[in-house]
């Protein structure tokens, strides 16, 4: 039996008195627009199954026999002049056909009164209603590729604007029409995705009807993707498809990516096989806009950059509200480009301050969201989400290259328990020490492991000690293997050997006092001067196996970056863990380019003479570690008890004795800091 009987079907209600023909509602356009205040119509329509036990074939059999009438017409009237329009179309007759489809372009037009005299036989808000049901009842007529115009009209109309009861009618409608053509799958619920983008009431709102909320507006829509997934289980596939394909694009507003997500958060709710999907697609996406964003900061010149902390610090309390905060008026002035005065450089101040506000905007949500998995850090359920949180660090954050903000997610779910901290710690090393890892990624790997040990405040003085001895005993396995092939230093060669050595030294500079493991009487822990000139012991035979590193064939020091290699120098003379100087001076001497030519011994490209013409610092390490100072407005306030600051120690060169620790990096004064923020420079130290 076919889903739907083409005759009109006997409705319960009172039958129509007079003879005279009725005149058809579908009349010419120039009246269609005219519209009056609001009817509710009567209808009592089910809710959705929960949990249907198979596909359903009948819909509009849910609705109850009730009497609907538009004008002096019937329910029957109406199914019988929508099929006439639609059988005579299939002739070739398009008038009612085209008017069928005025009804729903210009569904948003408000009802005007006949004037005095005139007979009232225009649509009325709530009499839409009325077609949609009977065009249910034609989807078989409806479902043939001549009617694609009309579809996709109807598709388009206000839906969410109207009463309930359209809603569900509405939805009724789209599931008989995927029921009785499954190509109608994907356009239904693209349009439905589309609308995940809208905050404004007016993208929703009909005239001559109440308004409807944006709560209420997401509740309609998502209860109607809810029922079409329970309807046809294969849609969830085709659903997954589309969020990726309808997600933002990077220079759109800040106001509608938080709308999109919001909604993407809500679909992971009712739809719990897509949750990693979704977390996967917004961490990606975010990925992306977090590395523009710097490359972006990193072009700009410093009287640009300060402008752009202006007018971060300008925006930050609209900023708390999230996408609340973010009107129409708001949206439209940030898109208004084309004045004749627009300045090149206003522009490029406007995209890195939007692009900024969107990582914020979209970190401190994702933030809120993982927060109450981890109430009881030490819990299965904990470990589980974190999980997910180390799957998206390994696979989409590790490999971007300068990510700046995105990888606190997992610095800062990493420090809530021991149990986590370990995951993420033995994540890292298996990849810094894997063999078939490439170059790049150990490297990132050893620049995470050594930036997080060295940066989180909840990470123990014991795990400082043992990563600071596990990457010196690699270090030794490294300089066992590549010092018989080494005639100096070479960072293309031995590029894994070095990263290691950089990550050592920087992990030093940040905790030297954990790696002290006696000290004289005379040294107050709380006094990092007080450790200055003092005979110390350090954590098991470190001084020694860092020393055959440092000065050994490899010569680490001339390759790892400069900035590091100073504060290291610093220390280590004035805490008697090592004297460098000499060797400092030395390289001062030596030229990488020098040693290039090893490479062609080994059956190195010819292609390679070009990196000679490089400067000295193109073959020397980039100073990155990827949890310098977080300094999103206001998104770091879940970082605040999770970092340990730079601070310099006074006394340790007579120079710095005036200086102010809290100069070197002290993000909580300020919003934004230049160095910080716009560059990968190891800051802290300068």
């Amino acid at each position: 039996m076919r889903p739907f009987e083409p005759q009109a079907r006997a409705l319960a209600g009172p039958a129509i008195k007079s003879s005279t023909p009725v005149k058809s509602i579908l009349k010419p356009t120039s009246v269609l627009g005219r519209r009056k205040e609001l009817h509710d119509a009567s209808v009592d329509l089910p809710e959705p199954l929960d949990s249907p036990t198979k596909r359903r074939k009948v819909f509009f059999d849910e609705i109850k026999n009730v009497t609907y009438e538009v004008g002096r017409r019937t329910m029957n009237d109406v199914k019988l002049e929508v099929r006439s329009a639609l059988e005579e179309h299939l002739r070739g007759n398009d008038g009612q056909y085209d008017m069928l489809k005025e009804l729903f372009a210009n569904d948003k037009q408000r009802y005007l009164p006949p004037v005095v005299g005139e007979e009232d036989d225009t649509l009325k808000p709530h009499e839409l209603q009325v077609y949609v049901m009977a065009l249910t009842s034609c989807v078989p007529i409806l479902k043939g590729k001549e009617c694609n115009g009309l579809v996709k009209t109807i598709l388009h109309c206000s839906w969410l604007g109207r009463d309930a009861a359209f809603t569900q009618v509405f939805t009724h409608f789209l599931a008989a029409l995927v029921s009785a053509q499954g190509s109608y799958l994907v356009p239904v619920l693209s349009t439905m995705v589309e609308k995940f983008r809208d905050t404004s009431p007016s993208s929703w709102s009909v005239p001559d009807f109440p308004d409807v909320s944006r709560e209420t507006m997401r509740e309609r829509l998502h209860s109607s993707i809810r029922y079409l997934l329970q309807m046809f289980p294969s849609a969830v596939a085709v659903l997954e498809n589309l969020l990726g394909a309808k997600f933002p694009f990077p220079d759109e507003s800040v106001r509608i990516h938080m709308a999109y997500i919001h909604n993407l958060l809500h679909v992971k709710d009712y739809v719990p096989d897509l949750r990693d999907e979704i977390l996967d697609l917004i961490l990606n996406r975010v990925v992306k806009i977090d590395s523009q964003m710097q490359v972006d900061l990193e072009d700009l010149d410093d009287d640009v950059t300060a402008a752009v902390m202006y007018a971060l610090r300008e925006n930050q309390q609209r900023l708390s509200g999230l996408e609340d905060d973010y009107s129409d008026e708001s949206d439209n002035e940030s898109v208004d480009s084309d004045d004749l005065d627009y300045d090149q450089e206003a522009a490029r101040i406007k995209t890195v301050k939007e692009s900024v506000e969107k990582m914020d905007a979209v970190l401190d949500t994702l933030f809120s969201f993982y927060t109450p998995h981890f109430l009881n850090p030490g819990s299965d359920k904990a470990f589980d989400m974190f999980t997910i949180i180390l799957r998206e660090f390994d696979h989409i954050v590790l490999p971007t290259y300068k990510s700046r903000h995105t990888q606190f997610l997992i610095f800062h779910f990493a420090q809530q328990h021991e149990r986590l901290t370990d995951a993420f710690c033995g994540q890292l090393i298996a990849t810094a020490f894997q063999g078939n890892t490439p170059n790049v990624l150990k490297q990132a790997a050893a620049a995470y492991l050594a930036s997080f040990v060295a940066r989180g405040a909840h990470v123990p003085g014991s795990l400082v000690r043992t990563m600071f001895m596990l990457l010196i005993h690699h270090l030794e396995q490294y300089r066992k293997k590549y010092e018989p092939l080494c005639r100096g230093p070479d960072l293309k060669r031995f590029h894994p050997y070095y990263s290691l050595v950089q990550a050592t030294l920087y992990i030093f500079c940040f905790r030297w006092q954990d790696l002290v493991v006696s000290a004289p009487e005379v040294v107050d822990p709380e006094d990092p001067a007080s450790y200055i000139g003092q005979d110390l012991e350090w954590v098991g035979s470190s001084r020694k196996d860092l020393s055959i590193q440092i000065f050994g064939k490899l010569n680490p020091l001339k390759v790892c970056a400069p900035v590091i290699v100073e504060e290291f120098a610093k220390l280590a003379h004035r805490l008697n863990f090592m004297y460098i100087y000499p060797l400092v001076e030395s390289n001062k001497r030596v030229r990488l380019t020098q040693y290039l030519s090893a490479t062609y011994a080994t059956g190195g490209a010819l292609r390679d003479s070009g990196y000679e013409a490089q400067g000295e610092s193109f073959h020397q390490l980039d100073p990155y570690f990827p949890f310098d100072p977080y300094q999103l407005p206001i998104s770091k306030r879940w970082l605040a008890d999770d970092y340990v600051h730079w601070k310099s120690v006074p006394g340790l060169n007579a120079d710095d004795d005036d200086d102010d620790s809290d100069e070197m990096d002290d993000d909580e004064d300020g919003d934004i800091e230049e160095g910080t923020a716009t560059d990968s420079e190891v800051d802290d130290f300068e």
